[in-house]
């Protein structure tokens, strides 16, 4: 019996070229040669690599010094000096170097097939807190998949499509505007949820988000949680009265309530869904570890970023006007007072695909 590949080569009058794209793509999946064709990055800041360059939001970071430390030191939206957990995701499982924004209009047949990022800066699972930032909500992200998987059962057909799809692994990452920019900022939820109601309202979000792409063709989900939102240097420095600078413990608490429930999300959703492989990626405890113990990650300065003062600035007020910015933020946890360095993404990263992307593949 022929394969779907050697039926394509016969009788598509497009043989040529998947031919192509296959040769630019490493793409072996027909093969049985790699296990994850493609990375699919939804989420927020912590995971997205430029989406915000391409709409109308203060929510950017296509300037210096944002990517200093970047591929030619250039700035490309990355809340980073460099690269993020995606990017690392992408170059750790050996399918591509970056993870590209997918409203980056010059996208190629390989960087579709490969995998792109939804993400958007700013947005959370409210869509309240993606409307404070005019930002592109979760809803919005998932729409932008369904166009996606249309445009690449264009390339490769719909088995093809189909295939790429159910063995990706699905990275997310959101939740931490929906306390930091939103719950703990403007009055309008508070007014109608406690922080727990809260979570809960968040979470019943995320589930449906959840289904939404299994019903879509996702089978493979590495859920990442938030950090503990009290040790930001924003937070540390807008609740420094109360704090005198130490971790505020109410966000700490709120994080950790938010990562709790989105374990038992998940515990819910394997035990409810056929064929559904998902893991959660503990970034809460990673994060805590460096500040408890920086000197074991060659980190020296975890209370502020690096960028100027290190205490409020990001987005539009981390600039290459800001003053003080860090000569080297390899010494830094944080680049501003809220995205982390490339050296932290990094062990993140690493330790994540040593330790838990394996009980997906």
């Amino acid at each position: 019996m022929k394969s779907r590949a050697e039926s394509l080569v016969l009788f598509s009058p497009f043989f040529s070229l998947v031919i192509t794209i296959a040769q630019k793509c490493d793409y072996k999946l027909f093969v049985g040669g790699q296990k994850v064709p493609a990375i699919f990055m939804f989420g927020d800041s912590y995971g997205d690599t430029g989406n915000n360059d391409f709409i109308i939001t203060t929510s950017r970071a296509d300037f210096p010094p944002y990517g200093r430390d970047f591929i030619d030191h250039i700035p490309t939206g990355r809340f980073s000096n460099g690269k993020l957990i995606s990017d690392y995701f992408v170059e750790g499982l050996g399918i591509k170097e970056l993870l590209p924004p997918y409203l980056d209009p010059n996208l190629n047949a390989q960087d579709l097939l490969t995998g792109v990022c939804f993400g958007s800066s700013g947005t959370g699972l409210d869509n309240l807190t993606a409307q404070i930032s005019n930002v592109i909500p979760v809803w919005k992200q998932i729409e932008y998949f369904k166009e996606y998987r249309n445009r690449i059962a264009g390339l490769v057909g719909e088995e093809e499509a189909t295939t790429i799809i159910r063995n990706a692994i699905f990275l997310i990452i959101i939740g931490t505007n929906d306390f930091i920019v939103n719950y703990f900022t403007l009055p309008t939820r508070p007014l109608q949820f406690t922080v727990q109601e809260y979570t809960n309202f968040l979470l019943n979000i995320y589930t449906v988000y959840i289904k939404e792409l299994y019903n879509l063709g996702a089978t493979r989900f590495a859920l990442i949680n938030v950090p503990p939102l009290g040790c930001l240097p924003i937070e540390r420095t807008l609740r420094s009265v109360l704090n005198r600078g130490a971790c505020d413990q109410e966000l700490n608490q709120a994080a950790s309530g938010f990562n709790s429930g989105l374990n038992a999300m998940i515990d819910g959703l394997r035990s409810s869904i056929p064929r559904l492989q998902i893991v959660s990626l503990d970034y809460n405890n990673l994060i805590s570890e460096f500040i408890a113990n920086p000197s074991k990650y060659g980190l020296e300065v975890i209370a502020r970023g690096c960028c100027g003062t290190g205490t409020v600035e990001a987005s539009i007020l981390c600039n290459e006007l800001s003053p003080f910015t860090c000569p080297d933020a390899s010494k830094y946890l944080f680049f501003d007072s809220v995205h982390f360095t490339q050296k932290a993404y990094q062990i993140i990263s690493n330790t994540f695909l040593t330790r838990d992307v394996p009980q997906l593949l």
